[in-house]
């Protein structure tokens, strides 16, 4: 698998790292509370999962009209995001529970989404979380190529319209994953990938396999066996439930990455970025709003994403107590603490960054914190 070297370029970096995680585990220290996932963690998986579930039983047991049917499998969609987003998520991190078990049986969840958690751990634990806005190196702003998500991606004409376009495609990140990722395993098997992570590759494919006829048996198969619904209505509600749930779930991972002062690099020759690896999640990441209501709770505080990134194995319940430690931390130490206000002013701003990506006549930006390519 590709490796970099972060390299700090002062002292100052290596004071503010030390310093960030001394006060992190010193709030949890004195105040006596675990880093993992606490009732009302739980209180909300069991929510979130009746969101998913309860509407797919509904479905299954009762006679309904059409139209109800869609609204339910809208319904269902809006659980499987934030099944993906505060239940799976935390488990793959280890941060749900101090119980491998635990945190095992959460990340199991994605299933419920029809994925697999091997693919999910290279690409988003391993690639994104270590190589956060590097291009060629995270996925998330790389592998795309209708959508430029990256300054240093290449640049077509019907770039210049992705700012109105883009909304519509994020409703099939879950059909990606869902018909992709088979393909994306087997690459991983033939660059060793899996290996390296000591996994069978093809007990790992076997499994794969098994997951989509699972998935499929269930949420299409199971309708077309218990109620009245022809199979084209079915379908109907199959690709309303993934849009619904992959347009909420692409949104606010991009929220978080592509908005305006989120770096985006370049490896030079020497594989080397010239930052302490914590000051390069502070440089790529942005936080949106500390007010966000029910609405953070839904995302599993993924609005926090700069406490995610430093601290991807603290639970995300927690991540509004420890915001304020890291901006104060970041500000005494002259480093910049992005934050947009709110919502929506995170979601104008990834709008403008996409407009200013699509713009044949915007230049790539500066290389930030990176010596030039030679």
């Amino acid at each position: 698998m590709e490796t970099l070297k972060f390299v700090r370029q002062n002292s100052k970096e290596r004071e503010f790292a030390n310093e960030v995680r001394k006060r992190v585990r010193a709030y949890f220290k004195d105040n006596n509370i675990s880093i993992y996932g606490n009732f009302n963690m739980y209180l909300k998986s069991a929510v979130i999962l009746g969101v998913y579930l309860v509407p797919f039983i509904i479905l299954l047991t009762m006679s309904v009209s059409p139209w109800t049917g869609l609204v339910l499998a809208v319904i269902m969609g809006i659980g499987e995001a934030g099944v993906g987003m505060s239940i799976m998520h935390d488990g793959v991190h280890h941060a749900y529970s101090s119980k491998k078990w635990v945190n095992d049986l959460a990340s199991s969840t994605m299933f419920l989404l029809g994925s697999n958690i091997f693919n999910w751990k290279i690409q988003h634990n391993i690639k994104h979380h270590t190589f956060t806005n590097i291009y060629n190196y995270d996925p998330d702003i790389s592998n795309l190529k209708i959508i430029r998500l990256c300054q240093y991606g290449p640049l077509k004409k019907y770039h210049c319209y992705q700012h109105f376009y883009a909304f519509p495609l994020y409703g099939l990140m879950t059909f990606a994953r869902l018909f992709g990722e088979i393909g994306v395993l087997l690459e991983y098997n033939k660059k060793g990938i899996t290996k390296e992570q000591n996994v069978n590759p093809t007990w790992q494919l076997v499994k794969l396999i098994a997951i989509k006829v699972i998935y499929f048996a269930a949420i299409i198969g199971l309708p077309l066996y218990f109620t009245d619904f022809a199979f084209w209505q079915i379908l109907i509600g199959f690709i309303a439930l993934h849009v619904t749930a992959g347009m909420i779930m692409s949104t606010v991972f991009q929220m978080a990455h592509v908005v305006e002062g989120t770096d985006q690099l370049f490896v030079d020759k020497d594989r080397q970025i010239k930052h302490d690896w914590l000051v390069h999640q502070l440089n790529t990441t942005s936080d949106f709003g500390r007010k966000n209501g029910l609405f953070s709770w839904y995302i599993g505080g993924l609005d926090f994403q700069i406490e995610h990134h430093i601290f991807q194995n603290i639970c995300h319940v927690h991540y509004p107590a420890i915001a304020g430690i890291i901006k104060t931390t970041a500000e005494e130490y002259g480093f910049t603490y992005n934050l947009k206000p709110n919502v929506f002013s995170a979601l104008a701003s990834h709008f403008r960054r996409l407009k200013e990506l699509g713009n044949v006549g915007t230049p790539p930006a500066p290389l930030t914190g990176m010596a030039s390519v030679q």
